[in-house]
């Protein structure tokens, strides 16, 4: 499978095209032959992964979130959910796979789970609307919370979108009134809800499905109110980069942590998550287990009160 480099990690790139040059002539000239300079060219290289995801800065921690070999919302469900069973349609319009979602057991416990799902090659891509959901996709949402809310489960929601559809039949169908409808669902659900922010949480897109109990973010994932190229041509007319809009906007997840609007930040494996893709859904799988089992016992009037408390609170730091 080709690997995809992102622009600051060309010199990374350069190392490892070295590497596979030196795996190949040591075929020709006998196993081992070059083992020890391999070996320490990928200890270099490993080295400066991890210097660099060191310190990324907002724009380039959008790219990292956008990656395209992130774990997406079909790996999380393959890899953390047993027993899944997808559940299409909204019983008004249609099936929109841009939000997909279902039933399923998480480390023996039920749950509903849900998220964005962007695809991976064309056919995916064009098949989930390369993530952008329309109204059928909230609506979805709202029946499955709905569903968890009739049947006490909680649900966790998997946050991965640059924003919802905009096209006009998506704004005829009502697109605006469905995330609304969404996000009162998310805020006023009766049982635990877990979100977790995974690569890029755009505008209300996101916010349809990521209004938790609690709000987890993965360490280079994003969370704004707009990308931050809508930014620049909204605010700046196009007259500044999108990079100093990411760096505006406040999008990373330790910016988020710092304004308690995410409540933890669950690590990544050293190169993203995209690196190691096993470590990074048991990462995830852990924080998800801490939140529910912290959840555990409350009633849903105090579900209510504490998502309430949570979110009113949010900018109201040194009022």
């Amino acid at each position: 499978m080709a690997v995809h480099y992102l622009e600051f990690e060309r010199p990374i790139a350069d190392l490892e095209a070295k590497i596979e040059e030196l795996s190949k002539l040591s075929e020709t000239e006998g196993s081992g032959a070059f083992d020890t300079e391999i070996e320490a060219l990928r200890a270099r290289a490993q080295e400066m992964r991890k210097d660099a995801y060191s310190k990324l800065d907002a724009w380039q921690k959008t790219l990292v979130a956008r990656h395209p070999d992130r774990p997406h919302f079909v790996d999380y469900a393959a890899g953390l959910i047993e027993e899944f069973v997808e559940l299409r349609g909204d019983r008004k319009f249609a099936d929109d796979q841009a939000i997909m979602g279902g039933l399923g057991r998480f480390r023996g416990r039920p749950v509903v789970i849900m998220g964005n799902e962007k695809g991976r090659d064309t056919v995916t891509r064009v098949k989930h609307n390369f993530g952008y959901a329309r109204p059928e996709g909230y609506r979805k949402a709202i029946r499955l919370m709905e569903m968890a809310e009739r049947f006490n489960l909680p649900v966790i929601s998997f946050v991965d979108t640059t924003a919802a559809y905009p096209g006009v039949a998506s704004e005829e169908r009502g697109v605006a009134e469905a995330i609304a409808r969404s996000t009162e669902k998310s805020l006023m659900l009766g049982v635990p809800m877990v979100a977790v922010v995974t690569g890029e949480g755009g505008s209300g897109g996101a916010l349809g499905i990521a209004c938790g109990s609690r709000v987890l973010i993965l360490e280079h994932a994003v969370y704004s109110v707009i990308p931050p190229e809508g930014a620049n041509s909204i605010l700046w007319r196009g007259a500044r980069t999108a990079a100093d809009a990411a760096r505006a906007l406040k999008i990373t997840a330790q910016d988020l942590l710092a304004m308690k609007i995410v409540d933890r930040i669950i690590p990544e494996p050293p190169g993203g998550a995209h690196s190691d893709p096993e470590a990074a859904l048991k990462s995830v799988g852990d924080a998800i287990e801490v939140e529910l089992k912290a959840l555990e016992g409350l009633s849903p009037e105090e579900i209510r009160k504490a998502r309430a408390e949570r979110f009113y609170a949010i900018g109201r730091s040194g009022l």
